[in-house]
């Protein structure tokens, strides 16, 4: 318990600290394009009521969910099969460096071709550069297997989904999380981007609203929206992450005892 309240104190005192700096710089602030802190606040609960929740906040979250997970499971499941077949990765190597390359937000014009203008295509623009970190860390995962693991499982005919299951996700599971939290980043990015084109709801599509019927005001209520989403993610990739690695963090915590 005391652990827990540990993290919680450390997650939340920087944010906490960098907001009350904030209000005491901005409290006299008359620029109407930077507003104090205080205005801020204050327009937020008449700015984001119930209905904007559900027409604007939850459609974001549930595409952000969505493109998100589509990337997860395909980096994944593409990863272990290039990270475990040196063939398959000199092959594909060269692919991926090249389309890697590609910034995300330069393929909306093109998945709008194919994907139309509605949700599909956000979800698209969010899996689509999502899935590189996960990809790139679970090949790196797998490939980083220990040799003398593997070699102990196949001598005791652990193979195929077998050992997939036991010997490979394991080890290579911690560089997957750390894909996993890249792309989380990257992926709330990528939602605000996407609903600025062609969208009539979201979180982006609210802010680029705001911005252009000059309510100064109401747009950083949705800036600070956005910040308060991608610590809320944050907090809760954490919690996830530190139950699943459970058995990683024990024995690094243990290794750093002993040393």
């Amino acid at each position: 318990m005391k652990g827990l309240l540990l993290r919680l104190y450390v997650a939340v005192a920087l944010p906490a600290l960098l907001l009350a700096l904030w209000w005491v710089a901005s409290d006299d602030n008359t620029d109407i394009y930077w507003p104090s802190l205080r205005t801020i606040l204050t327009t937020f609960p008449d700015v984001w009521t119930g209905e904007r929740w559900r027409e604007d906040v939850l459609p974001s979250v549930l595409r952000l969910s969505a493109g998100y997970a589509c990337a997860a499971v395909a980096g994944v499941a593409l990863g272990t099969v290039i990270g475990s077949y040196r063939r398959v990765r000199a092959v594909c190597e060269p692919v991926l460096e090249f389309l890697r390359a590609v910034p995300p937000p330069v393929l909306v014009p093109v998945i709008m071709l194919f994907a139309g203008i509605g949700d599909t295509m956000k979800i698209a623009v969010i899996a689509s550069g999502c899935v590189w970190p996960i990809l790139l860390n679970t090949v790196e995962g797998v490939r980083a297997v220990d040799s003398v693991m593997s070699e102990t499982a196949r001598s005791y005919g652990i193979t195929g989904v077998a050992r997939l299951r036991h010997v490979v996700l394991p080890s290579a599971s911690p560089q997957i999380f750390a894909g996993l939290r890249q792309a989380l980043s990257i992926g709330i990015i990528l939602m605000v981007i996407s609903e600025m084109f062609a969208a009539s709801n979201g979180l982006g599509f609210t802010i680029v609203q705001f911005q252009r019927g000059f309510a100064i005001p109401d747009m950083w209520t949705g800036i600070l929206l956005l910040g308060l989403l991608g610590f809320v993610l944050s907090v809760l990739f954490r919690l996830v992450e530190r139950r699943v690695l459970g058995w990683y963090h024990g024995s690094r915590d243990a290794s750093r005892r002993s040393s």
